[in-house]
Protein backbone atom coordinates (compact mmCIF):
# COMPACT_ATOMS: atom_id res chain seq x y z
CA UNK A 1 0.00 0.00 0.00
CA UNK A 2 1.09 3.32 -0.23
CA UNK A 3 0.82 6.82 0.64
CA UNK A 4 -1.43 9.12 -1.17
CA UNK A 5 0.13 12.02 0.74
CA UNK A 6 3.40 10.78 -0.88
CA UNK A 7 1.97 10.63 -4.33
CA UNK A 8 0.53 13.99 -3.98
CA UNK A 9 3.91 15.47 -3.21
CA UNK A 10 5.65 13.39 -6.26
CA UNK A 11 3.36 11.50 -8.81
CA UNK A 12 6.37 11.68 -11.41
CA UNK A 13 8.49 9.82 -8.81
CA UNK A 14 5.96 6.63 -8.37
CA UNK A 15 5.42 6.50 -12.24
CA UNK A 16 8.65 6.59 -13.06
CA UNK A 17 8.99 3.75 -10.85
CA UNK A 18 6.42 1.49 -11.89
CA UNK A 19 7.17 1.68 -15.32
CA UNK A 20 10.62 0.13 -14.70
CA UNK A 21 7.81 -3.24 -14.15
CA UNK A 22 6.10 -2.52 -17.13
CA UNK A 23 3.42 -0.57 -15.28
CA UNK A 24 1.78 2.42 -17.56
CA UNK A 25 1.02 5.76 -15.29
CA UNK A 26 -1.16 5.36 -12.65
CA UNK A 27 -0.98 9.10 -10.69
CA UNK A 28 -3.32 10.71 -13.08
CA UNK A 29 -6.29 8.14 -12.17
CA UNK A 30 -5.01 8.29 -8.34
CA UNK A 31 -4.97 12.11 -8.11
CA UNK A 32 -8.15 12.71 -10.31
CA UNK A 33 -9.91 9.84 -7.39
CA UNK A 34 -8.22 11.46 -4.65
CA UNK A 35 -9.28 14.90 -5.44
CA UNK A 36 -12.87 14.02 -6.41
CA UNK A 37 -13.08 12.35 -2.84
CA UNK A 38 -11.80 15.13 -0.82
CA UNK A 39 -14.04 17.78 -2.76
CA UNK A 40 -17.28 15.01 -1.14
CA UNK A 41 -15.75 15.56 1.74
CA UNK A 42 -15.80 19.71 1.96
CA UNK A 43 -18.70 19.43 1.06
CA UNK A 44 -19.98 17.30 3.37
CA UNK A 45 -18.26 19.13 6.17
CA UNK A 46 -19.76 22.68 5.04
CA UNK A 47 -23.39 20.83 4.84
CA UNK A 48 -23.04 19.29 8.49
CA UNK A 49 -21.61 23.03 9.70
CA UNK A 50 -24.93 24.39 7.58
CA UNK A 51 -27.28 21.84 9.68
CA UNK A 52 -25.96 22.46 13.29
CA UNK A 53 -25.89 26.19 12.84
CA UNK A 54 -29.47 25.46 11.82
CA UNK A 55 -29.94 22.99 14.70
CA UNK A 56 -29.17 25.71 17.26
CA UNK A 57 -31.86 28.07 15.49
CA UNK A 58 -34.57 25.68 15.93
CA UNK A 59 -34.34 26.04 19.95
CA UNK A 60 -34.22 29.83 19.55
CA UNK A 61 -37.42 29.90 17.33
CA UNK A 62 -38.95 27.41 19.68
CA UNK A 63 -37.67 29.31 22.85
CA UNK A 64 -39.83 32.65 21.31
CA UNK A 65 -43.05 30.35 20.70
CA UNK A 66 -42.37 30.97 16.99
CA UNK A 67 -43.64 27.73 14.55
CA UNK A 68 -39.90 26.15 13.69
CA UNK A 69 -41.57 23.43 11.06
CA UNK A 70 -39.76 25.44 8.08
CA UNK A 71 -36.32 25.38 9.35
CA UNK A 72 -36.64 22.00 10.84
CA UNK A 73 -37.43 20.57 7.10
CA UNK A 74 -34.44 22.31 5.52
CA UNK A 75 -32.11 20.76 8.96
CA UNK A 76 -34.12 17.19 7.39
CA UNK A 77 -33.57 18.10 3.88
CA UNK A 78 -29.71 19.00 4.88
CA UNK A 79 -29.34 15.47 6.52
CA UNK A 80 -30.48 13.51 4.04
CA UNK A 81 -28.21 15.30 1.71
CA UNK A 82 -25.68 14.82 4.23
CA UNK A 83 -26.58 10.92 3.84
CA UNK A 84 -26.12 10.91 0.25
CA UNK A 85 -22.63 12.21 0.42
CA UNK A 86 -21.34 9.98 3.38
CA UNK A 87 -22.01 7.06 0.60
CA UNK A 88 -20.81 8.75 -1.97
CA UNK A 89 -17.45 9.75 -0.29
CA UNK A 90 -17.44 6.16 0.94
CA UNK A 91 -17.87 4.28 -2.47
CA UNK A 92 -15.06 6.76 -3.72
CA UNK A 93 -12.75 5.66 -1.14
CA UNK A 94 -13.15 2.37 -1.98
CA UNK A 95 -12.48 2.51 -5.26
CA UNK A 96 -9.51 4.58 -4.39
CA UNK A 97 -8.55 1.95 -1.69
CA UNK A 98 -8.78 -0.86 -4.31
CA UNK A 99 -6.82 1.02 -7.32
CA UNK A 100 -3.92 1.53 -4.70
CA UNK A 101 -3.89 -1.81 -3.54
CA UNK A 102 -3.93 -3.42 -6.69
CA UNK A 103 -0.26 -1.39 -7.39
CA UNK A 104 2.97 -2.87 -6.31
CA UNK A 105 6.08 -1.60 -4.44
CA UNK A 106 8.31 0.78 -5.51
CA UNK A 107 11.73 -0.33 -6.67
CA UNK A 108 14.74 -0.27 -4.81
CA UNK A 109 17.23 2.27 -7.56
CA UNK A 110 19.77 -0.25 -7.19
CA UNK A 111 17.31 -3.09 -8.79
CA UNK A 112 18.66 -4.39 -12.37
CA UNK A 113 16.11 -3.04 -14.99
CA UNK A 114 14.92 -6.16 -17.13
CA UNK A 115 11.66 -8.14 -18.57
CA UNK A 116 12.28 -11.69 -16.96
CA UNK A 117 14.22 -13.77 -15.18
CA UNK A 118 17.06 -13.95 -17.80
CA UNK A 119 17.75 -10.07 -16.44
CA UNK A 120 18.49 -11.33 -13.34
CA UNK A 121 22.20 -10.33 -11.65
CA UNK A 122 24.70 -12.82 -10.30
CA UNK A 123 25.34 -11.67 -7.09
CA UNK A 124 27.98 -14.77 -5.79
CA UNK A 125 28.10 -17.99 -5.77
CA UNK A 126 29.23 -21.03 -3.82
CA UNK A 127 30.61 -24.48 -4.91
CA UNK A 128 31.07 -26.40 -8.39
CA UNK A 129 28.67 -27.68 -9.62
CA UNK A 130 28.04 -31.18 -10.79
CA UNK A 131 27.82 -31.00 -14.88
CA UNK A 132 25.18 -33.11 -16.28
CA UNK A 133 26.65 -36.54 -17.82
CA UNK A 134 25.25 -40.20 -18.34
CA UNK A 135 24.50 -41.09 -14.76
CA UNK A 136 22.48 -37.90 -13.73
CA UNK A 137 18.83 -38.48 -13.06
CA UNK A 138 16.33 -36.25 -12.03
CA UNK A 139 14.51 -36.20 -8.33
CA UNK A 140 11.47 -38.07 -9.81
CA UNK A 141 13.42 -40.90 -11.52
CA UNK A 142 15.29 -41.78 -8.43
CA UNK A 143 12.49 -41.46 -6.26
CA UNK A 144 10.55 -44.13 -8.13
CA UNK A 145 13.18 -46.49 -8.95
CA UNK A 146 13.55 -46.34 -5.11
CA UNK A 147 10.31 -46.79 -4.60
CA UNK A 148 9.61 -43.89 -2.18
CA UNK A 149 8.05 -41.30 -4.52
CA UNK A 150 4.67 -41.99 -5.71
CA UNK A 151 2.81 -39.56 -7.99
CA UNK A 152 0.22 -41.85 -9.38
CA UNK A 153 -1.76 -43.05 -6.24
CA UNK A 154 -1.01 -39.24 -5.04
CA UNK A 155 -3.08 -38.33 -8.12
CA UNK A 156 -5.99 -40.71 -7.74
CA UNK A 157 -6.71 -39.53 -4.52
CA UNK A 158 -5.81 -35.63 -4.73
CA UNK A 159 -5.27 -34.59 -8.85
CA UNK A 160 -2.05 -33.85 -9.81
CA UNK A 161 0.93 -31.90 -8.32
CA UNK A 162 0.56 -34.09 -4.79
CA UNK A 163 3.37 -36.75 -4.29
CA UNK A 164 3.79 -39.77 -1.52
CA UNK A 165 7.18 -39.89 -0.26
CA UNK A 166 7.77 -43.21 2.22
CA UNK A 167 10.56 -44.68 4.14
CA UNK A 168 14.05 -42.79 3.65
CA UNK A 169 12.47 -39.72 1.66
CA UNK A 170 9.81 -39.42 3.88
CA UNK A 171 12.27 -39.20 6.82
CA UNK A 172 14.69 -36.74 4.83
CA UNK A 173 12.23 -34.51 4.37
CA UNK A 174 11.32 -34.40 8.70
CA UNK A 175 14.70 -33.96 8.88
CA UNK A 176 15.50 -31.33 6.32
CA UNK A 177 12.48 -29.55 8.21
CA UNK A 178 14.17 -29.82 11.40
CA UNK A 179 17.96 -29.30 10.77
CA UNK A 180 16.89 -26.08 9.15
CA UNK A 181 14.85 -24.90 12.31
CA UNK A 182 17.39 -25.91 14.68
CA UNK A 183 19.92 -23.88 12.81
CA UNK A 184 17.52 -20.83 12.30
CA UNK A 185 17.04 -20.74 16.08
CA UNK A 186 20.50 -21.71 17.29
CA UNK A 187 22.50 -20.35 15.49
CA UNK A 188 20.56 -17.14 13.82
CA UNK A 189 18.70 -15.87 16.53
CA UNK A 190 15.14 -16.61 14.87
CA UNK A 191 12.32 -17.18 17.77
CA UNK A 192 10.38 -20.67 16.42
CA UNK A 193 6.47 -20.33 15.93
CA UNK A 194 3.97 -22.90 15.26
CA UNK A 195 1.34 -20.14 13.55
CA UNK A 196 -2.21 -21.21 12.53
CA UNK A 197 -2.62 -22.72 8.83
CA UNK A 198 -6.04 -20.32 8.32
CA UNK A 199 -6.12 -17.03 7.47
CA UNK A 200 -8.85 -14.56 7.39
CA UNK A 201 -9.23 -12.02 4.41
CA UNK A 202 -7.20 -9.17 6.62
CA UNK A 203 -4.25 -10.91 6.88
CA UNK A 204 -4.01 -11.88 3.19
CA UNK A 205 -4.75 -8.77 2.27
CA UNK A 206 -1.70 -7.71 4.48
CA UNK A 207 0.89 -9.55 3.41
CA UNK A 208 0.17 -8.49 -0.56
CA UNK A 209 -1.78 -11.92 -1.25
CA UNK A 210 -5.49 -10.09 -1.89
CA UNK A 211 -6.86 -8.87 -3.68
CA UNK A 212 -4.17 -9.60 -6.42
CA UNK A 213 -3.63 -12.95 -6.18
CA UNK A 214 -6.68 -14.22 -5.51
CA UNK A 215 -6.76 -17.16 -7.90
CA UNK A 216 -3.38 -18.98 -6.65
CA UNK A 217 -5.07 -18.95 -3.13
CA UNK A 218 -7.00 -22.20 -1.65
CA UNK A 219 -10.29 -21.08 0.41
CA UNK A 220 -12.32 -23.36 2.75
CA UNK A 221 -16.27 -23.16 2.58
CA UNK A 222 -16.25 -21.40 5.93
CA UNK A 223 -14.28 -18.25 3.91
CA UNK A 224 -10.53 -18.59 5.31
CA UNK A 225 -7.38 -18.72 3.43
CA UNK A 226 -5.19 -22.05 3.50
CA UNK A 227 -1.74 -20.16 3.88
CA UNK A 228 0.00 -19.93 0.86
CA UNK A 229 3.49 -19.38 2.93
CA UNK A 230 4.14 -19.24 6.37
CA UNK A 231 4.83 -15.63 5.54
CA UNK A 232 1.44 -14.58 6.38
CA UNK A 233 0.73 -15.20 9.71
CA UNK A 234 3.81 -14.96 11.04
CA UNK A 235 4.14 -11.16 9.55
CA UNK A 236 0.42 -10.44 10.42
CA UNK A 237 1.64 -11.04 14.30
CA UNK A 238 2.48 -7.36 14.45
CA UNK A 239 -0.88 -6.24 12.46
CA UNK A 240 -2.70 -3.39 14.21
CA UNK A 241 0.20 -2.83 17.17
CA UNK A 242 2.43 -0.46 17.76
CA UNK A 243 5.81 -1.37 19.16
CA UNK A 244 8.21 0.14 21.21
CA UNK A 245 11.84 0.82 19.38
CA UNK A 246 13.51 -2.09 21.66
CA UNK A 247 11.47 -4.72 21.24
CA UNK A 248 12.98 -4.43 17.31
CA UNK A 249 14.36 -6.36 15.59
CA UNK A 250 11.74 -9.10 15.82
CA UNK A 251 12.83 -12.66 13.95
CA UNK A 252 10.32 -15.38 13.72
CA UNK A 253 11.07 -18.92 11.88
CA UNK A 254 8.15 -21.41 11.27
CA UNK A 255 7.73 -24.85 9.39
CA UNK A 256 4.49 -25.28 7.65
CA UNK A 257 2.58 -26.79 4.36
CA UNK A 258 1.81 -24.07 2.02
CA UNK A 259 -0.96 -24.29 -0.44
CA UNK A 260 -0.77 -22.83 -3.84
CA UNK A 261 -3.14 -23.23 -6.84
CA UNK A 262 -0.42 -22.47 -9.11
CA UNK A 263 -2.64 -21.02 -11.43
CA UNK A 264 -0.09 -19.24 -13.06
CA UNK A 265 2.34 -22.13 -13.76
CA UNK A 266 -0.07 -24.03 -16.34
CA UNK A 267 2.48 -26.66 -18.42
CA UNK A 268 5.69 -25.56 -15.86
CA UNK A 269 7.59 -28.35 -14.32
CA UNK A 270 4.20 -31.00 -14.68
CA UNK A 271 6.94 -33.58 -13.56
CA UNK A 272 7.76 -34.30 -10.23
CA UNK A 273 7.70 -32.05 -6.98
CA UNK A 274 8.85 -28.87 -8.18
CA UNK A 275 5.78 -27.21 -8.24
CA UNK A 276 2.92 -29.04 -5.89
CA UNK A 277 0.03 -27.44 -4.47
CA UNK A 278 1.02 -28.65 -0.98
CA UNK A 279 4.55 -28.38 -0.07
CA UNK A 280 6.53 -27.32 3.29
CA UNK A 281 8.72 -24.50 3.80
CA UNK A 282 10.95 -23.31 6.67
CA UNK A 283 9.76 -19.42 6.64
CA UNK A 284 12.19 -16.99 8.16
CA UNK A 285 10.47 -13.35 8.77
CA UNK A 286 11.84 -9.98 10.03
CA UNK A 287 10.45 -7.20 11.91
CA UNK A 288 12.93 -4.30 12.00
CA UNK A 289 13.23 -0.72 12.57
CA UNK A 290 13.40 1.76 8.18
CA UNK A 291 17.26 2.57 8.90
CA UNK A 292 18.17 -1.55 9.79
CA UNK A 293 16.24 -3.21 6.85
CA UNK A 294 19.02 -3.03 4.04
CA UNK A 295 21.06 -4.35 6.75
CA UNK A 296 18.55 -7.51 7.83
CA UNK A 297 17.86 -8.06 4.14
CA UNK A 298 21.69 -8.92 3.74
CA UNK A 299 21.35 -10.65 6.92
CA UNK A 300 18.69 -12.66 6.47
CA UNK A 301 20.37 -13.68 2.70
CA UNK A 302 23.13 -15.06 4.60
CA UNK A 303 21.22 -17.09 6.82
CA UNK A 304 19.25 -18.88 3.93
CA UNK A 305 22.82 -19.24 2.38
CA UNK A 306 24.22 -20.96 5.69
CA UNK A 307 21.41 -24.03 5.23
CA UNK A 308 23.11 -24.60 2.03
CA UNK A 309 26.75 -24.36 2.49
CA UNK A 310 25.95 -27.03 5.51
CA UNK A 311 24.56 -29.34 3.09
CA UNK A 312 27.18 -28.39 0.59
CA UNK A 313 24.98 -28.04 -1.63
CA UNK A 314 25.80 -25.44 -4.93
CA UNK A 315 25.02 -22.73 -5.38
CA UNK A 316 24.23 -18.85 -6.56
CA UNK A 317 22.55 -15.86 -5.66
CA UNK A 318 20.81 -13.51 -7.94
CA UNK A 319 19.40 -10.20 -7.18
CA UNK A 320 15.83 -10.34 -9.28
CA UNK A 321 15.31 -7.71 -11.84
CA UNK A 322 12.57 -5.55 -12.02
CA UNK A 323 10.45 -7.59 -13.88
CA UNK A 324 11.17 -10.55 -11.80
CA UNK A 325 10.51 -9.00 -8.55
CA UNK A 326 7.08 -9.94 -6.89
CA UNK A 327 4.39 -7.70 -6.22
CA UNK A 328 5.22 -6.65 -2.57
CA UNK A 329 8.96 -6.50 -2.63
CA UNK A 330 11.09 -3.76 -3.11
CA UNK A 331 14.01 -5.75 -4.02
CA UNK A 332 14.41 -9.44 -3.38
CA UNK A 333 17.29 -11.78 -3.43
CA UNK A 334 16.74 -15.55 -4.52
CA UNK A 335 19.07 -18.83 -3.81
CA UNK A 336 19.48 -21.10 -6.94
CA UNK A 337 20.63 -24.37 -5.70
CA UNK A 338 22.31 -26.81 -8.67
CA UNK A 339 20.32 -30.03 -9.98
CA UNK A 340 22.02 -31.55 -12.07
CA UNK A 341 19.55 -34.01 -12.87
CA UNK A 342 17.97 -30.83 -14.76
CA UNK A 343 21.62 -29.72 -15.69
CA UNK A 344 21.05 -26.10 -14.60
CA UNK A 345 19.97 -23.67 -11.17
CA UNK A 346 16.40 -23.43 -9.89
CA UNK A 347 15.49 -21.22 -7.28
CA UNK A 348 15.22 -22.43 -3.29
CA UNK A 349 14.97 -19.64 -1.42
CA UNK A 350 13.40 -16.05 -1.74
CA UNK A 351 14.77 -12.91 0.45
CA UNK A 352 12.53 -10.43 0.04
CA UNK A 353 12.94 -6.81 1.57
CA UNK A 354 9.21 -5.23 1.95
CA UNK A 355 9.66 -2.09 3.20
CA UNK A 356 6.43 -0.74 4.94
CA UNK A 357 4.48 -1.76 2.01
CA UNK A 358 3.24 -4.66 4.08
CA UNK A 359 3.09 -2.82 7.26
CA UNK A 360 1.18 0.05 5.52
CA UNK A 361 -1.40 -2.52 4.74
CA UNK A 362 -1.33 -3.95 8.28
CA UNK A 363 -1.11 -0.82 10.26
CA UNK A 364 1.64 -1.97 12.13
CA UNK A 365 3.88 0.82 13.88
CA UNK A 366 6.57 1.26 15.87
CA UNK A 367 7.59 4.59 18.40
CA UNK A 368 11.00 5.20 19.77
CA UNK A 369 11.43 6.18 23.53
CA UNK A 370 10.57 9.44 24.42
CA UNK A 371 8.45 10.28 21.54
CA UNK A 372 4.83 10.57 20.62
CA UNK A 373 4.69 10.08 17.09
CA UNK A 374 4.77 6.47 15.33
CA UNK A 375 6.40 5.35 12.36
CA UNK A 376 5.78 2.19 10.64
CA UNK A 377 7.78 -1.00 10.81
CA UNK A 378 9.61 -2.50 7.51
CA UNK A 379 9.30 -6.19 7.02
CA UNK A 380 11.09 -8.95 5.35
CA UNK A 381 10.68 -12.12 4.39
CA UNK A 382 12.59 -15.47 3.25
CA UNK A 383 12.85 -19.05 2.63
CA UNK A 384 15.01 -20.78 4.92
CA UNK A 385 14.35 -22.81 2.69
CA UNK A 386 12.26 -24.98 0.57
CA UNK A 387 11.79 -28.35 2.19
CA UNK A 388 11.03 -29.99 -1.26
CA UNK A 389 13.50 -28.10 -3.37
CA UNK A 390 16.42 -28.91 -0.59
CA UNK A 391 15.30 -32.90 -0.62
CA UNK A 392 15.62 -32.41 -4.52
CA UNK A 393 18.54 -30.50 -4.16
CA UNK A 394 20.30 -33.74 -2.05
CA UNK A 395 18.98 -36.31 -3.91
CA UNK A 396 20.19 -35.21 -7.22
CA UNK A 397 23.33 -34.34 -5.84
CA UNK A 398 24.15 -37.12 -3.62
CA UNK A 399 22.97 -39.49 -6.01
CA UNK A 400 24.59 -42.73 -6.41
CA UNK A 401 24.66 -44.08 -10.00
CA UNK A 402 26.30 -47.58 -9.16
CA UNK A 403 23.42 -48.19 -6.56
CA UNK A 404 20.25 -45.75 -7.18
CA UNK A 405 21.02 -44.49 -3.80
CA UNK A 406 21.54 -41.41 -2.16
CA UNK A 407 24.19 -40.20 0.33
CA UNK A 408 22.95 -38.75 3.30
CA UNK A 409 25.12 -35.47 3.94
CA UNK A 410 27.22 -35.17 7.01
CA UNK A 411 24.87 -32.40 8.50
CA UNK A 412 22.09 -34.49 8.31
CA UNK A 413 22.78 -37.78 9.43
CA UNK A 414 22.00 -36.33 13.12
CA UNK A 415 18.92 -36.21 12.22
CA UNK A 416 18.97 -39.77 10.39
CA UNK A 417 19.94 -42.14 12.93
CA UNK A 418 23.11 -41.88 11.91
CA UNK A 419 21.78 -43.76 8.60
CA UNK A 420 25.06 -43.07 5.79
CA UNK A 421 22.87 -43.66 2.62
CA UNK A 422 19.20 -44.28 1.52
CA UNK A 423 19.01 -47.15 -0.34
CA UNK A 424 16.21 -49.15 -2.06
CA UNK A 425 15.44 -51.13 0.71
CA UNK A 426 16.28 -48.85 3.80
Amino acid sequence: MHDIRAIRENPERFDKNWARRGIAPQTPDILKMDEERRAVQTELQDIQQQRNEKSKQIGAIKAKGENADAIMAEVSALKTQMGELEEREKTLAESLNQHMASLPNLMADDVPDGATEDDNKELRKNGEPKRQNSDAREHFEIGEDLGMMDFETAAKMSGSRFVFLCRGLARMERALAQFFLDTHTEEHGYREISPPLMVKDEAMFGTGQLPKFEDDQFRTTRGDWLVPTAEVPLTNIVADSILDADELPRRYTAYTPCFRQEAGAAGKDTRGMIRQHQFYKVEMVSIVAPDKSEEEHDRMTECAENILKKLELPFRTMVLCTGDTGFGARKTHDLEVWLPGQNQYREISSCSNCWDFQARRMKARFRKSGEKNTDFVHTLNGSGVAVGRALIAVMENYYDPADGGIFIPEALKPYMGGLEKIVKDS
